[in-house]
Formats: C-alpha cells, sequence, structure tokens
C-alpha cells in the first residue's frame, strides 16, 4: 500500500500512463465532460475536493510544461485566477468556449468537486529530465 501522494487507486494510475505532451484537465463540477478522456471523478459534495486541493496533489506529481485556462477566471473567480497564477506565471488564457474544444484532446479529465465558476486548466505534461 502507497503511504504517500495520491492514494486513489484510479487517479494514481492514469497518472502513471502519461507521457510528455499528454492533457490533463483539471475541473471544477460544473465543466462539460467531453466523450474520449479517460474520467477520474473525485467530486464528493459540493465544494469538496476543491479544486486547489486537487490541483495541489497533482502538481505535487506530475512535470507540467504549460498550462491554459478560460480568461473568464479572471473576473468571476479571483481565488482561482490567482492559483492559477502562482503556479503558472507563463499561464494561456482561452476564451472558455475555447478551454471546452481543447479539453476534448485532453488524455485525462480529473473532476473536482468545486463549485465556484472556471476553476478549471488544462495542463500540458512534460518530462523530469
Amino acid at each position: 500500500m502507497k503511504k504517500a501522494g495520491i492514494l486513489n487507486r484510479h487517479l494514481a494510475g492514469a497518472l502513471a500512463e502519461l507521457g510528455h505532451g499528454d492533457g490533463v484537465l483539471v475541473c471544477d463540477a460544473g465543466m462539460p465532460i467531453p466523450d474520449g478522456p479517460r474520467v477520474v471523478d473525485l467530486a464528493f459534495r459540493a465544494g469538496t475536493p476543491s479544486f486547489a486541493e486537487v490541483l495541489d496533489g497533482l502538481l505535487a506529481e506530475l512535470v507540467v510544461e504549460g498550462a491554459t485556462a478560460a480568461a473568464e477566471v479572471r473576473d468571476a473567480n479571483p481565488a482561482a485566477a490567482a492559483l492559477l497564477d502562482g503556479h503558472f506565471p507563463e499561464l494561456r488564457l482561452v476564451p472558455h468556449e475555447r478551454l471546452k474544444e481543447l479539453s476534448a484532446g485532453a488524455r485525462l479529465v480529473v473532476r473536482t468537486g468545486e463549485a465556484r465558476p472556471y476553476a478549471n486548466v488544462l495542463l500540458r505534461c512534460g518530462v523530469f529530465f
């Protein structure tokens, strides 16, 4: 049994299958999930687990070379915008509709219980060497 890191077996297994350039969408409970990507749904109740908790846990285990979020996050969810800015100094912002289109190409979707708008980010995996 693992003693640290991500303990959810479905999520840990999905992360182990990712490679360079793969996309991982971390999304709130309301984001439409496209057909195609593998989905690990962590949502339990509204707000649990939060977008911040899940994102922090994923970033502790993944190498990320880029991130894309919806431009609308700036006005609609300043807390999520600040979190994203803190993690990704070169955060790419696109219209929400474009983020939904891009999410169809993700290899993995991790749905949180976040109940605040636009708490979504599409991560692009990098390599550790």
